[in-house]
């Protein structure tokens, strides 16, 4: 009988250790959302005031974003290209003494 009521109380520490630490969980959730939120706050605030300086200096931002999301979908393109025009991995210009193939 003593050994049942000492697994009862085993069970029951570790249920109320669980408990404490979902509780913990749930706290930090919660804040992160907190966090989160005002993050997505500030970028919109931030997206506001690009916007309208973009506007003032006469840019246009939707074309800027649609030139990003072509550049971004096509890394590979321009990687080879850099390649073929002499750069490193990097993209940085290299000379043909650099790059090892000087008269050789």
């Amino acid at each position: 009988m003593q050994k049942i009521l000492d697994t009862a109380e085993e069970l029951y520490q570790r249920v109320m250790e669980l408990r404490e630490q979902m509780m913990e969980v749930s706290e930090t959730v919660q804040e992160t959302d907190r966090k989160v939120e005002a993050l997505e706050n500030k970028v919109d605030h931030q997206s506001a005031i690009l916007e309208a300086l973009a506007e003032r200096e006469g840019v246009d931002v939707d074309e800027l974003v649609t030139e990003v999301a072509i550049e971004e979908a096509e890394p590979d393109e321009a990687a080879d290209e850099s390649d073929a025009a002499g750069a490193d991995e990097n993209g940085n210009a290299v000379s043909e003494a650099e790059s090892g193939d000087e008269g050789a």
